[in-house]
């Protein structure tokens, strides 16, 4: 018995030894990087959306969600961080097509129909005859330059700390948002920076957006 103890303990101290795991497991098979940035679509299906209104307006091609159709809204419903995002940085690589509007929503919640009531939409918008071009804290701090030209990927990248809104056009700063306490302290009112999923919009019929590489990373409160 003494001998069969001593030939199983190198054995245990080595299990014993193996560091866990620390990937969350809300990742699942979603890539995650050593930065903390983890992919929110496979470039393959829409596994993890929910798409509202008009499902038709989205699909998948090439390894990127194509926004064309009528109004519809396509909101991350997948278990990265249970869908449920405060402060964090939310990136995707867009290409946009002459004439095209589209936007990136944050803190916001699945409805099935209409314009999501609730959070901010950050716009998506190079040549739309809608005067808020890309980067827009949409009618809260609009931006008018134009940064990329369609038919060209470039990055588009929101950090939510805070009250504040950062955005990012291909790694530089076109805008920053802070909300005032007015707007923070009346709770009766949806549109305002609080926690919720993040999504995509497909804007109108004529308006084509394609979107992939499309990552979160979450911040501490």
């Amino acid at each position: 018995m003494k001998r069969l103890l001593i030939l199983l303990a190198p054995a245990v101290m080595l299990a014993c030894a193996t560091p866990k795991s620390n990937v969350s497991s809300t990742a699942g098979a979603r890539s995650q990087k050593g930065d903390g940035w983890v992919s929110l679509f496979n470039g393959k299906n829409l596994d993890g959306w929910k798409v509202a209104e008009n499902p038709a307006t989205f699909s998948v091609q090439d390894g990127a969600i194509v926004v064309f159709g009528p109004r519809a809204h396509l909101f991350y419903d997948g278990p990265v961080n249970n869908h449920t995002f405060k402060n964090f940085e939310w990136k995707a690589t867009v290409k946009t097509m002459p004439g095209s509007n589209s936007g990136m929503f944050i803190h916001t919640g699945y409805q099935e129909k209409g314009w999501p009531a609730k959070g901010y939409e950050i716009q998506v918008n190079q040549t739309h005859t809608d005067w808020r071009k890309t980067g827009s804290v949409y009618a809260l701090q609009d931006v008018k330059e134009v940064f990329v030209k369609d038919d060209e990927w470039y990055t588009e990248q929101i950090t939510v700390q805070g009250k504040m809104v950062t955005v990012r056009i291909n790694d530089k700063i076109i805008n920053q948002y802070t909300e005032p306490d007015s707007i923070s302290n009346k709770p009766n009112i949806t549109r305002k920076l609080s926690s919720g999923t993040v999504a995509l919009q497909g804007h109108d019929p004529k308006s084509k957006v394609l979107f992939k590489d499309i990552m979160i990373r979450v911040l501490p409160d």
